[in-house]
C-alpha cells in the first residue's frame, strides 16, 4: 500500500503515514489487531463504528470492515450484539482465551522454552501439520512435529509429547537451521526494526502526534509484531544464528509501545465504546501490560 492511496479518515501525521509505505494489511487481520490491542484489556466488547473509524485512516472501507467483521463471527470469534440502532461486537469466550495468552507472549518476559513433539494419527495428517507448521512447529515427517510453542486445539487422533532438552550444544543449532526458515523470521524482524526505528526517530517524543496519530502507530506496531511473534519458532539462544534481530525487535516494540501508551489510552477512553457507555482509559489488564514491558 502506497502512503499516497491511502483515504485518510483523519489527518495523520506524517511520521505514522510513513508506516503505512509498503504496507499491505488486511481488515480481518488488523481488526483482530484492534480487539487484542484495544478491546480485549477492556472487556471484549466494542461498537462497530470505532472499527470503522479506526480502520478508514490506514485505507479500509467500511464495506471491508464489514465482511471482514462477518467472516470474524463466521469463524467463531466474534459475537454481535444489538443496542438500539448500534451494532457491537462481543469476542467469544474462545477467542478472549487465545487473545489473552497472545498478550502474554507480546507483553510478557521471554517465554521459557518447552519443546514439544506432536504426533499425527489416522488419515489425511497434512491438515493437520500445515496448521501446527502455521503456528511455529517445524515438520520432521509427514505425521511428526516439534516446536515451542503451545499446542493450537487439535483432534483427539494427536498425540503430544513434552520433551527436554538433556544437553545443548552446536548440534542444536545445526537442528534449528535444518527445521525452521530461520532467514525468513531474521529478516521480517530486520524489516521492523527498521520500519519503527526510523519511525522512532521521526516521532522523537510523540510531542507532535495527536492522541489518534498514537493509537494508529500503536496499532500498527502491535500489528506488524504479532504477525511475526505468532510464527516464529521462539527458539533458545543456543539455537538461533549469532546476532539474531529478535532481541532489538522486543526491546523497540517495548519502548514505542510504553510512549505511545499514554495518549493513544485517552484516545480510547474519549472514543470508544461498548453497550454500557465509553471504554476505560485504563483497566487492570492494560496497566500490566505496560508494567510487565517496563520491567523487561
Amino acid at each position: 500500500m502506497s502512503a499516497d492511496n491511502v483515504k485518510l479518515g483523519h489527518d495523520l501525521n506524517e511520521a505514522v503515514t510513513a508506516l503505512l509505505v509498503d504496507l499491505p494489511i488486511k481488515a480481518a487481520s488488523f481488526i483482530v489487531t484492534i480487539y487484542g490491542d484495544v478491546v480485549e484489556p477492556r472487556g471484549g466488547v466494542v461498537w462497530i463504528g470505532n472499527l470503522i473509524e479506526t480502520c478508514k485512516s490506514i485505507g479500509i472501507t467500511e464495506t471491508l470492515v464489514r465482511t471482514a467483521v462477518s467472516r470474524l463471527v463466521s469463524a467463531g470469534q466474534l459475537a454481535g450484539e444489538r443496542e438500539g440502532r448500534r451494532s457491537y461486537y462481543r469476542l467469544t469466550d474462545t477467542a478472549q482465551a487465545e487473545f489473552a495468552e497472545a498478550a502474554s507472549l507480546f507483553y510478557g518476559p521471554e517465554p521459557a522454552v518447552r519443546w514439544q513433539f506432536v504426533l499425527i494419527n489416522g488419515p489425511s495428517p497434512d491438515e493437520i501439520m500445515q496448521g501446527l507448521e502455521r503456528d511455529g512447529f517445524a515438520r520432521l515427517s509427514p505425521r511428526l512435529a516439534v516446536g515451542t510453542h503451545p499446542v493450537p486445539p487439535l483432534p483427539g487422533r494427536v498425540i503430544v509429547f513434552n520433551a527436554e532438552l538433556a544437553t545443548e550444544n552446536g548440534a542444536l543449532r545445526e537442528f534449528a537451521e535444518e527445521a525452521w526458515n530461520l532467514p525468513r523470521f531474521a529478516e521480517a524482524y530486520h524489516e521492523f526494526a527498521v520500519r519503527f526505528g526510523a519511525f522512532s526517530q521521526r516521532a522523537g517524543d510523540c510531542a507532535a502526534l495527536s492522541p489518534f496519530d498514537c493509537l494508529i502507530a500503536r496499532l500498527l506496531l502491535v500489528h506488524q509484531y504479532r504477525l511475526i511473534m505468532l510464527r516464529e519458532p521462539h527458539l533458545p539462544k543456543s539455537a538461533l544464528p549469532d546476532n539474531w534481530p529478535g532481541e532489538e525487535a522486543r526491546h523497540l516494540f517495548a519502548d514505542l509501545y510504553s510512549l505511545l501508551s499514554k495518549k493513544a489510552d485517552g484516545y480510547v477512553g474519549r472514543r470508544f465504546v461498548n453497550e454500557a457507555g465509553r471504554l476505560q482509559e485504563t483497566t487492570p489488564a492494560s496497566q500490566h501490560r505496560l508494567d510487565r514491558l517496563k520491567s523487561r
